[in-house]
């Protein structure tokens, strides 16, 4: 999706050049942009709202020149795990091998914010810090039971995985989820449907965050306003890049926003209200 919100730029927005790149996710695309390396960049919101407070892993060190520009689609927290390791629970996980996520990830954050609001702390399981990846390649070798992760479903690592080994998404209780919510108001209820992944015959209830596109401060409201134009007047080049884009929509564009709008996509919303 970050090209193709690349090649609108470049073929909507005069006197502009944009090129789309891979990153580390989520923490270091907040420090990309404090540091004014990149101009825009995709984040889910709970670490947008880490970074341009100082809390977490931005700890007395807030990003303080970032803003939102919209909302864009459900990254959705999986809890994948071993069909034989007889995990149906949340708290089935002590004493477990679990991969948590990369060091310092968003998947780690919301790791620690699911186990820690349930009394587990990394003393009560077997952390691994893996990437979606390196975490496939584990559990399908049984070297690990659990894997957390954060994307868009249906995920190409589970998919992957769930090809050659039995495995099942945990599912959460609506009150765990509620629990959850008043902790962290970004965290909301989302369903995976069945068939989502070979063998899943089932809906399974999760939780899901919002993957957000933000920007640097200093660009001129001109500018973040024919952005943010361009992009929903396009989203059809978004579509066709992948079909997570048909969550993008303005209707539902601020939906799960935890920082500052840019006043150029305030303006474009205001506009089309």
């Amino acid at each position: 999706i970050g090209g193709a919100i690349a090649k609108i730029i470049n073929e909507e927005v005069t006197n502009v050049s944009a090129s789309a790149q891979s990153t580390g996710a989520s923490v270091t695309n907040s420090r990309l942009i404090g540091k004014k390396q990149v101009e825009l960049a995709i984040l889910q919101n709970d670490i947008a709202s880490y970074a341009v407070n100082g809390k977490n892993k931005f700890e007395g060190k807030p990003i303080t020149n970032m803003q939102g520009v919209a909302t864009l689609y459900p990254e959705i927290i999986q809890v994948v795990v071993r069909d034989e390791a007889n995990i149906t629970d949340i708290k089935d996980l002590k004493g477990k091998r679990v991969a948590v996520g990369a060091p310092g990830s968003g998947v780690e954050a919301n790791a620690k914010q699911i186990l820690n609001t349930f009394g587990i702390t990394y003393d009560d399981i077997e952390e691994d810090f893996l990437s979606f990846a390196e975490a496939a390649g584990r559990l399908k070798n049984r070297q690990i039971d659990a894997v957390f992760l954060t994307a868009g479903v249906p995920t190409a690592a589970v998919m992957d995985v769930a090809a050659t080994q039995n495995i099942d998404l945990m599912n959460f209780t609506d009150e765990q989820i509620k629990e959850l919510n008043s902790k962290y108001s970004y965290l909301t209820k989302v369903e995976v449907p069945a068939n989502t992944y070979n063998g899943q015959e089932e809906e399974v209830q999760t939780i899901a965050l919002k993957a957000t596109l933000v920007v640097q401060k200093s660009l001129s409201k001109e500018l973040v306003y024919d952005i943010t134009k361009a992009i929903f007047e396009n989203r059809d080049v978004l579509i066709a890049a992948h079909k997570r884009a048909k969550d993008i929509k303005v209707e539902n564009a601020q939906d799960g926003m935890t920082i500052p709008l840019h006043p150029g996509a305030k303006k474009y919303f205001e506009e089309v209200k």
